[in-house]
């Protein structure tokens, strides 16, 4: 017999609520991120995120691409989507001529501009459904915060195992 804190599942699977609740959230997010693409106009999540670094003072590709954990082939093809469209410039960095630097142009920080009011626009429109809407944006602030160091952490041990695979060579 089913608790009050079971339901089945569409799998017909029987989940408890510990399992529910972390499923719920992983789709609440997914929700949200194809929200604030939409919002974002002429610009994909992947174009978001790669202007946003570049305005954040990031300037190499390689970079960018270990920051946000894209592969080569993904930022590669980003970075000339965005060149293309005028949104960045490529030029060379002063101490490595092998590496690409690149830079917002001001068509790209206004389309940047744009795409972060729109989503913030929609993103507070979001959170003032919420039972408690501070409490919504503190929360998602501190979800930031919590990816960020996650990423860090899985970029330094990516990292440490690429220099021991380079040491066992």
């Amino acid at each position: 017999m089913e608790t009050p804190t079971e339901a089945a599942a569409p799998t017909g699977v029987v989940e408890s609520a510990e399992v529910r609740m972390p499923v719920e959230a992983v789709r609440a997010l997914v929700s949200v991120a194809r929200v604030l693409e939409r919002a974002s106009g002429e610009l994909s999540l992947a174009q978001y995120r790669v202007l946003a670094a570049v305005a954040a003072g990031d300037e190499r590709a390689s970079r960018i691409a270990t920051r946000l954990t894209l592969g080569k082939p993904a930022i590669s093809a980003t970075v000339e989507s965005l060149r293309q469209r005028g949104l960045l410039t490529r030029g060379t960095v002063d101490d490595d001529q092998r590496a690409a630097a690149l830079r917002l142009t001001d068509q790209g920080r206004a389309a940047l501009d744009v795409a972060e009011r729109a989503m913030l626009d929609r993103l507070d429109r979001i959170t003032a459904r919420a039972p408690d809407p501070a409490a919504m944006a503190q929360a998602l602030a501190s979800l930031d915060g919590a990816v960020n160091g996650y990423l860090a952490d899985h970029l330094a041990a990516y990292l440490a195992s690429r220099a021991a695979a380079k040491e066992r060579r």
